[in-house]
């Protein structure tokens, strides 16, 4: 970007901190002590390390905002239109087989509206940065969404229902109807390089449903400031609160919604 914020800057700082120790920890994945948190839905000392860094970062730089993150508690700050909104380790499950494909996802929420992003991509080292009104950048190269017009030509990316999850079937009655209208469809395990990937038009859309406030902050935020559209998946819901999302370049939001919605 060409003038990042101070807000930002403490973002981009404290994904690089975390991004340090999540790559010596991918370099020995093989002996990575693994915990379960459920099916299919691993959690890793790599994970927790990664966010007490970058809280530990954020804290410092900013003592009054709140914090939400997946692996702790919500702590309400001194701030109360302040929060920081964080995923240490989006992709753990890419992570903890050694493919690298997984992120660091930090969003910064004022009255309760996404005003700052950063989605970090360590094995690529692409850092993916937005502010509100200021655009988006994939390091220092300004992202524009896809012109695709022709949804033939588009390719679209989402996310599939794992373990004893009930929500299987509608997943894969959405991924046929998009298929069968597409170049194809992509499933590549991390909802905040997904919705990134709209924003550099790398694909033309994204859709997911069940995803949880960190997965999706930054990443709405990257969509918006590239020139995309997002909204639920659901009539009248709310992404941010647990609703599934659509995001796409404006010629395909509109038809992406009805199909997924009459799917």
């Amino acid at each position: 970007m060409a003038q990042a914020s101070a807000n930002v800057n403490v973002m981009i700082k404290a994904a690089r901190k975390a991004a340090r120790s999540l790559l010596r920890d991918f370099g020995e994945v093989e002996n990575l002590q693994v915990s379960s948190k459920g099916p299919g839905d691993f959690v890793s000392r790599a994970d927790t390390r990664a966010e007490q860094l970058i809280r530990e970062e954020l804290t410092e730089a900013r003592p009054n905002y709140g914090w939400v993150g997946e692996e702790s508690a919500e702590v309400k700050g001194a701030d109360p239109t302040r929060r920081w909104i964080v995923d240490p380790l989006d992709g753990t499950t890419n992570f903890l087989h050694g493919m690298p494909h997984w992120s660091i996802s930090i969003a910064l929420e004022h009255k309760r509206e996404i005003v700052a992003a950063v989605v970090y991509d360590p094995a690529k080292d692409e850092m993916f940065v937005a502010e509100k009104g200021a655009g988006a950048y994939v390091n220092d190269r300004r992202l524009r969404v896809s012109g695709r017009k022709d949804m033939l030509e588009m390719i679209f990316a989402t996310g599939i229902p794992f373990g004893a999850r009930t929500d299987l079937p509608p997943a894969l009655r959405e991924i046929a109807a998009v298929a069968s209208v597409s170049a194809g469809v992509r499933r590549m395990g991390s909802a905040a390089l997904d919705l990134a990937y709209v924003a550099a038009g790398r694909v033309d859309g994204f859709w997911e449903r069940g995803l949880n406030v960190w997965d999706l902050a930054a990443g709405v935020l990257l969509v918006r400031e590239a020139g995309g559209l997002t909204g639920p998946l659901a009539e009248g819901g709310d992404p941010l609160a647990g609703g599934g999302v659509v995001a796409g370049n404006a010629n395909v939001f509109e038809p992406l919604t009805k199909l997924l919605r009459a799917a």
